[in-house]
């Protein structure tokens, strides 16, 4: 194969064709990193492990060495290295033509989604109920910014999955993160651990969430959510 290591991101296509390269090369796969470095010349991975309690080092006894990386991890940045691009001809067998799409269907959504948001409200079960996600949009509106959620929220059908953030949802790295409600479970942090400025509410002043966060406040999110966005609409 001629390569040291292989990345893929941690999409569903990614997963796919990288535990299917694995197998064929019978290399050693990694996945769900959030982080990379090189220790004495060996490549290092961290991942989430023991239900995400805790970020572990991980390593390839063998090479190649392969792994899935959770998007958002790492801000895109100019290496000023250069590569070498060849192309090739490949062809499928009969077996791997014999599935076909019949349809496609997406999600309808509005707004900046939380990939690309520079400014995200999020929201957990300290929200109380579905409807507290309203005062999240209308912040997120004021801010030009886009709504997250947590794994339990999303579980609990309070709000689309395809705004969790989180080890088992989407990794975002914006600006300002303000977490409105959530208690900062590591499953949680590994998502939105390299937003630029954290701001966390929440009742709770044991919350693991201000042990991270930039900004913390003590309160009821109900009460300050509402007057942040009256005095961001007064300044607009």
């Amino acid at each position: 194969m001629g390569a040291d290591a292989v990345l893929f991101g941690a999409s569903v296509l990614g997963s796919d064709v990288a535990s299917g390269l694995a197998a064929r090369l019978d290399a050693g796969l990694n996945w769900d990193l959030t982080d990379l470095s090189v220790t004495d010349g060996e490549l290092v991975g961290k991942r989430p492990a023991l239900g995400d309690t805790v970020v572990v080092d991980v390593g390839w006894t063998s090479g190649p060495m392969l792994g899935l990386v959770s998007a958002g991890s790492f801000d895109p940045v100019e290496s000023g290295g250069t590569a070498e691009v060849e192309s090739f001809d490949t062809s499928f067998s009969d077996f791997s033509t014999l599935a076909a799409l019949i349809g496609q269907t997406v999600e309808a959504s509005s707004g900046p989604s939380i990939e690309d948001a520079d400014i995200i409200v999020a929201g957990g079960r300290g929200l109380g109920s579905p409807e507290g996600f309203t005062l999240l949009e209308e912040l997120a509106a004021a801010l030009g910014g886009a709504v997250g959620a947590t794994r339990a929220v999303v579980d609990a059908g309070w709000y689309p999955y395809s705004t969790q953030v989180g080890q088992t949802g989407k990794s975002v790295s914006p600006r300002l993160y303000i977490a409105c409600g959530i208690s900062g479970a590591i499953q949680h942090k590994v998502g939105m651990q390299g937003s630029g400025t954290i701001v966390a509410i929440n009742k709770d002043p044991n919350a693991p969430i201000f042990d991270f966060c930039d900004i913390g406040v003590v309160g009821d999110l109900h009460q300050i959510v509402p007057k942040l966005t009256e005095l961001v609409r007064s300044r607009g």
